[in-house]
């Protein structure tokens, strides 16, 4: 059974954007397609140095995919301490760290047989 790879990678574009409109940084996307059961088909992981970057990063994403791709996500979780907030678009998770939460957790790291491409930052451009 093939899945949409190309509504995937639009909502992936657009998450990204979200994102980046909120100075959001160090964004990777881990391709977990090839792995086999795992929980969905891509992460996206990114952090905001702080409580209210993480949240403004949250809604815009969760903005910028509802009006480019008609989705929204089936649930959001961590907005009250912001630390670390996930955002599941089913087949799409979005990680939103502060840098010491994610140092922490390691998930980058945690999934390396997956294909992990790592976006620039706007300003290491």
């Amino acid at each position: 059974m093939k899945k949409d790879n190309k509504s995937a990678k639009e909502t992936i574009e657009q998450i990204i954007e979200g994102i980046q409109d909120k100075k959001g940084r160090e964004i990777v996307i881990v391709d977990m397609l090839e792995l086999g059961n795992s929980i969905c088909d891509y992460f996206v992981i990114c952090e905001g140095n702080s409580p209210a970057q993480v949240n403004a990063i949250t809604g815009s994403v969760e903005d910028k995919v509802r009006i480019e791709c008609g989705k929204k996500p089936y649930a959001v979780d961590g907005m009250r301490n912001a630390q670390w907030v996930a955002m599941d678009y089913g087949d799409i998770l979005v990680h939103i760290f502060q840098p010491e939460v994610r140092k922490f957790y390691d998930l980058d790291h945690l999934w390396a047989d997956a294909k992990i491409t790592a976006i620039p930052d706007f300003d290491a451009v």
